[in-house]
């Protein structure tokens, strides 16, 4: 029987990584975008429009599916680093997790690999190394990100009592190229080569590169036990060593190093520029406490199980950095 991947948030940092690398492997594959997205010019890949939230208009991501040996690789999601659950984020975190739940089921997917987050497995004390866990829930974990991945990991569990087969994956802190979506950290690396970031916060966290996170969901959706979840990191890196590799690849300016407590008394001023000049704001409360939160997770089942093996980040933001430079460079010629 012919595989079938598909593929949801096609046009986001993660699920476009996938589908370059299953496109490497001339995979057949489907990838769901949101409505208005231009879907890229690939041949070999079949994009369908539709909204997360909403059951029926995602049967044409999966029709014929029926006929094929189908992997969901779902990555759809609302990532944000405010501190409160908003009602779009719960209905896509969540909600729309259970619509893909919900449809596998029905459509007979022969496995559903769910990209879940660290920030729903329990943040315990600082000096505790963070494992996989077997149940998650949103009053253990702080942020309203974390709340709904928190919530959607579960219901991801539930159905797999329920006879759905179903692998979980943990991913830290992404990073790396060919990001279209806004990822906030390759914002930050994009900010300091442009001379546009006015301070560097004193903490750090597990940063990982997007394409061993990819590599991550591929080898769980064939080597992964049913049931199972994988933590996918890398180590903890402080914010100022992140930019100091991208200082050492393309030049930048020295930047003052605010303690926590300065950047949280700042945070408001700083998130009013932001609005301001209609940018996203890099440092908020919740995104404050991330850099000082207990990061020490331990990804050893994931390589033992997977054969997960992280690079190191100095790859990750010399790769980042020659791809922002060459999109700088694309995007200019076509003003012209």
């Amino acid at each position: 029987m012919k595989k079938l991947y598909i593929v949801t948030g096609a046009n986001g940092h993660l699920g476009g990584t996938i589908i370059r690398m299953l496109k490497r492997q001339k995979a057949a594959v489907r990838g769901l975008i949101l409505p208005g997205e231009a879907a890229r010019n690939e041949d070999d890949v079949q994009y369908c429009t539709g909204d997360i939230r909403k059951k029926e208009n995602l049967r044409a991501l999966f029709e014929q599916a029926k006929g094929h040996e189908t992997i969901v690789i779902h990555t759809a999601g609302l990532i944000d680093i405010s501190e409160q659950v908003t009602e779009k984020m719960y209905d896509v975190n969540v909600n729309g997790t259970k619509n893909i739940i919900s449809l596998c089921r029905e459509y007979g997917v022969k496995r559903l690999v769910y990209v879940s987050s660290v920030h729903a497995i329990p943040e315990k004390d600082h000096l505790s190394v963070l494992k996989e866990v077997d149940r998650f829930s949103p009053d253990w974990v702080v942020g309203g990100y974390a709340k709904t991945k928190a919530e959607a990991t579960q219901a991801v569990l539930n159905a797999v009592k329920d006879g759905l087969d179903a692998v979980i994956v943990h991913p830290s802190g992404i990073l790396g190229p060919y990001d279209n979506s806004a990822n906030h950290l390759v914002q930050m690396v994009k900010d300091y080569i442009n001379g546009k970031l006015p301070a560097c916060v004193r903490g750090g966290y597990d940063f990982v590169d997007v394409r061993d996170v990819a590599q991550g969901c591929l080898a769980a959706a064939e080597k992964g036990k049913a049931g199972e979840c994988y933590i996918l990191s890398n180590r903890h890196y402080e914010v100022k060593e992140v930019l100091g590799m991208a200082k050492a690849v393309s030049g930048g300016r020295r930047l003052p190093v605010l303690p926590i407590w300065m950047a949280k008394a700042a945070a408001p001023v700083m998130g009013w520029v932001s609005k301001a000049r209609k940018e996203r704001p890099l440092y908020t409360k919740y995104s404050l406490y991330t850099l000082s939160s207990n990061d020490r997770f331990d990804h050893n089942k994931a390589t033992a199980e997977l054969g997960y093996c992280p690079r190191d980040l100095c790859q990750t933001i010399r790769d980042t950095v020659a791809w922002l430079f060459r999109k700088q460079i694309a995007e200019g010629s076509r003003q012209y």
